[in-house]
């Protein structure tokens, strides 16, 4: 596995190969990527992950900070993992001058997290932009977990032509039905045994759109006032249309049920679609 750090390198070690799919994280790294790595490995000669902590997708009072950097565990779970080239950069090279050109979603970018988080989608955007010009995959894969992001970014492949497939996988989970996160580990021991209660919340939602229940505020509000009594502060719990995450109209049938809340100081998001 080569681990590498420029991105003249990095161009001159994916030169050798025929092609690659490429998985792009912040580090720190769970079972969650793993899993995308074990989608990515069969569909690639090259299996490319970078690791790179983005100031620009992260607001003022955000954790870009404290966010955990752990390159070199992440390296030993890469390695394990079958991966071929590591991309691990530092700041001034994915922005060795201020990023004055930028990429800005549509309308999508305004609603929901983008609503609670002002600029985090275009600084997704912009990153991974950069990110696949300077890898050309493919193929990259993304999680569910972050259901608006996978929307945003399949949009923006889209619209700009890029050569590249995008593939989403499902969210993977703890044993109690936790969606694994990196920001997990900021939770105490009893804010842990409680956090299954976001998922569970979630699920209950969508078994009663399941058995035909179209009143969509009020599966909402239902769920905010359990969290809330359960000592979260939710930003949002919203029933929208998997295409777009519009609100849906009656007879729609693809929906998604998304969620994200704070427990004690972690954020946690979460969304489980509902074919109803």
């Amino acid at each position: 596995m080569d681990v590498i750090h420029s991105v003249a390198a990095l161009r001159e070690r994916l030169q050798r190969e025929p092609n690659n799919v490429f998985v792009p994280t912040m580090g720190n790294l769970h079972a969650g990527h793993i899993q995308l790595i074990n989608i990515a490995k069969p569909r690639a000669a090259c299996t490319v992950v970078s690791i790179f902590v983005n100031r620009l997708q992260f607001g003022p009072r955000e954790d870009f900070e404290r966010y955990p950097r752990t390159l070199e565990a992440d390296c030993d779970k890469l390695r394990a993992a079958g991966v071929d080239v590591v991309f691990a950069p530092d700041e001034k090279e994915i922005y060795p001058e201020p990023q004055t050109y930028v990429v800005e979603p549509s309308d999508l970018q305004h609603i929901l997290d983008g609503a609670v988080r002002p600029g985090h989608f275009s600084g997704v955007s912009t990153v991974v932009l950069k990110l696949f010009n300077m890898v050309s995959p493919h193929s990259a894969i993304f999680g569910k977990k972050d259901y608006q992001q996978c929307l945003v970014l399949t949009n923006m492949v889209h619209q700009l032509a890029l050569p590249i497939e995008i593939i989403l996988a499902d969210t993977v989970r703890a044993d109690d039905g936790l969606a694994l996160s990196s920001r997990n580990a900021y939770l105490t021991a009893d804010e842990r045994r409680e956090a299954p209660r976001l998922y569970q919340r979630l699920c209950r939602a969508r078994d009663e759109l399941a058995s035909g229940a179209r009143d969509y505020q009020r599966i909402e509000l239902d769920v905010m006032s359990e969290l809330a009594h359960h000592g979260w502060k939710p930003d949002y719990i919203a029933v929208r249309r998997q295409s777009d995450l519009q609100p849906p109209q009656n007879g729609e049938r693809c929906l998604v049920v998304l969620a994200a809340a704070r427990l004690g100081k972690t954020r946690l998001i979460d969304n489980i679609e509902a074919n109803v």
